[in-house]
Formats: structure tokens, C-alpha cells, sequence
């Protein structure tokens, strides 16, 4: 099955394409003050070194946009400055190299203020993300919450086209999983900007993960979604990891190495949950999951009766009996492995 994928405008941010055919792009955002700009730089770097496209922060005050230019000469992932309340905190991240800059509408709205923020958009020929959120939009608005996110974006939208700017990123996010489906398929087919996906506070990384996964992953199997945002209580990095999973799993982007292993059962006579975390571990620290020279697909499995089946339909992998496990690679039975061996192994053998 193929998913054919909406079309929509392409927009540069920073040295990364979006829209038209450009893959989709991961975004997440860091979790303190912007002006503790060595704290940011190293959470920036984090979050680059995880597969991390686009970077959003926080400008709270000008002080914040003020760390813009400081930040920007130390990382190169493009970075996205969020703007509530104050249009003129818009200027002044423009002036200190913001990459793009994300609008509320439901706090920037007057003409004049937003007039301003596209005439210097435009100088520095950036684009604008209309970013609705559920919690924000002006509540006078008649209709359903979807109907309200969208009739919201679409006004603020031909505001913005009539300054003669087209530059445009377009997100409604709502914490209710239908809603956001909603909005984006009503709004998807009213306009040609790309789509920024995300579902918004959506509470403990487990749930967080799972409600965002239903509902982009329901989104994007429509071919709507130009880039994505998993937003988590926690670190930013465990954001980068959801999205990565979300895409992979859909067959929209492969980041180097798949990570299958079975749910293990009374026939498993071996401690699998402590081999997966551990390889999973091990590879996120050692970067090898995305500088893989070729896409792998790797399985781990504890029993006789699918493990030998699933290792070798995979480019590596292992299917454990009692005390060992069988090593497969491309399909063929390689060599027995002890247990306490495995995740080095596996390592050795994805690194080669």
C-alpha cells in the first residue's frame, strides 16, 4: 500500500525543504528559557544528534530573542521562534536570525501588529507559521472546536495573503485526538500550505506517544502531514524517537536501523526486555541508528515458534532457544551466540 501524499506548497526553513515532495520533516521544541544559552545549545545538539529536523523555542521576552544570534552561530538545525502576546518580540527574533517564526492568532491578531511582522518576514525572506492551538483560539467563534480552528486559520491566512506574503506553514492543534483529525481534514482541502501535525498537551510520555500516534498516524496514512511534532511531557529527544517511529512505521522515512523484537510469552526462556533496552540504548548513544550506510532491519526474538521466521526475514537477526540464540543474516543462519553476548553482536554486525 502506498500513501499518496497531499500536495502542497514548498517552503524553505532555514537549509530544510518542505511541502511538494520534500520528506516529512521532524520538528520538536526545547524546554527551557532560550535565553540560558548554553543550556539550549546543548539541548539543540541533543535533539540534531536524534534525527531532529527543525528546533521551535520559546521567546518569552527580549531577552529571549536577543540569544537568537548567539544561539544560531552554535548549531545548524534550523530554529523556529514562538511568539504569543508581543508582535514586536516577532521583530526582534527576525532581527537575530530566526529561521521562522510561529504566529498565535489567537493573541497576535490585530491587522497592523501582524502587517509589521510579514513586512520584516519578507526583508529577510523567512516564512510564517499560522499556529493554532485548541486552548488559544478565540472562543466568540461559532461551530465545533474543529470548525472554530479552521474558520480561525483560514481568516488569519487571507489577512497574511493579503500583505502579499505566501511563506506559510499552517498547525491546528487540539489536546482531543478527534478534533485535530478533524480540523486538519477540513482544513487540508482548503488550502495548498504545508501542514504542521500535532496533537497538543497531551499529558505522560506514554499516553502522549499513543494519542499522537493515533491521530497522525490517521493523518498522515491520508497523505496529509509536511512535518510533525510529538509533543511529551519530557526531554525533547524522547519527541525526536516517537516521530522517527511514527514515520518509519508508515514507510515514510527510514532512519538507518528498524528495531523489531516480539512481545515475549511463556515460551520465552530468555530475559528479552533487557536485550532490547540495552541495544536500543546502545544505539541511540553510539548515533549508529541513523549513520547506518544502508537501511537494516534488525529482529530480536525469544522463541522457536516465529523467532527463526521474523530473523530471517530481517537483514540481522537473532531467535533465541534456552540458553542461546541462532544469528541470522539475509536469511541464513549464521552462527550460534550466548545470551550475555547478543547486544554486542548485534552491534558489531549493524556497524559493519
Amino acid at each position: 500500500m502506498g500513501i499518496k501524499r497531499r500536495k502542497s506548497r514548498v517552503v524553505k526553513i532555514g537549509a530544510v525543504y518542505i511541502g511538494g515532495n520534500n520528506p516529512i520533516a521532524i520538528q520538536s521544541m526545547t524546554k527551557c528559557k532560550t535565553a540560558q544559552v548554553a543550556k539550549i545549545i546543548r539541548q539543540v545538539r541533543r535533539l540534531e544528534n536524534a534525527g531532529c529536523e527543525i528546533v521551535r523555542l520559546a521567546i518569552k521576552d527580549s531577552e529571549d530573542a536577543s540569544a537568537l544570534k548567539e544561539i544560531k552561530r552554535e548549531v545548524k538545525i534550523p530554529l523556529v521562534a514562538d511568539i504569543h502576546f508581543d508582535y514586536r518580540l516577532a521583530l526582534a527574533a527576525i532581527e537575530n536570525g530566526a529561521d521562522k517564526i510561529r504566529l498565535n492568532p489567537g493573541n497576535i491578531y490585530k491587522k497592523e501588529e501582524v502587517k509589521k511582522v510579514v513586512s520584516s518576514l519578507k526583508a529577510a525572506k523567512i516564512p510564517l507559521r499560522v499556529g493554532l492551538n485548541s486552548g488559544s483560539v478565540q472562543g466568540a467563534l461559532p461551530g465545533s472546536m474543529p470548525d472554530k480552528l479552521v474558520r480561525s486559520a483560514l481568516s488569519y491566512i487571507r489577512m497574511v495573503e493579503s500583505f502579499g506574503f505566501r511563506d506559510i506553514v499552517v498547525s491546528l492543534k487540539a489536546s482531543n485526538v478527534l478534533d485535530t483529525v478533524s480540523a486538519y481534514r477540513k482544513l487540508a482541502k482548503l488550502c495548498v500550505y504545508p501542514l504542521h501535525l500535532g496533537v497538543t498537551a497531551t499529558g505522560s510520555p506514554f499516553s502522549g506517544a499513543l494519542k499522537t500516534s493515533v491521530a497522525l498516524g490517521a493523518l498522515l496514512l491520508d497523505g496529509i502531514g509536511d512535518t510533525i511534532r510529538v509533543s511529551l511531557t519530557d526531554e525533547p529527544v524522547k519527541e525526536v524517537y516517537a516521530a522517527r517511529c511514527i514515520l518509519e512505521s508508515l514507510g515514510l522515512r527510514n532512519f538507518g536501523v528498524s528495531l523489531v523484537s516480539c512481545p515475549t510469552c511463556g515460551r520465552c526462556e530468555v530475559d528479552l526486555v533487557k536485550i532490547v533496552k540495552e541495544l536500543e540504548k546502545k544505539l541511540s548513544a553510539s548515533a549508529l541508528r541513523l549513520n547506518a550506510s544502508r537501511p537494516l532491519k534488525v529482529a530480536v526474538m525469544g522463541c522457536v515458534v516465529n523467532g527463526p521466521g521474523e530473523a530471517k526475514e530481517a537483514d540481522i537477526g537473532v531467535a533465541f532457544g534456552k540458553k542461546s540464540g541462532l544469528l541470522f543474516k539475509k536469511g541464513k543462519p549464521v552462527k550460534k551466540i550466548a545470551y550475555s553476548d547478543c547486544v554486542d553482536v548485534l552491534l558489531k554486525e549493524i556497524a559493519k
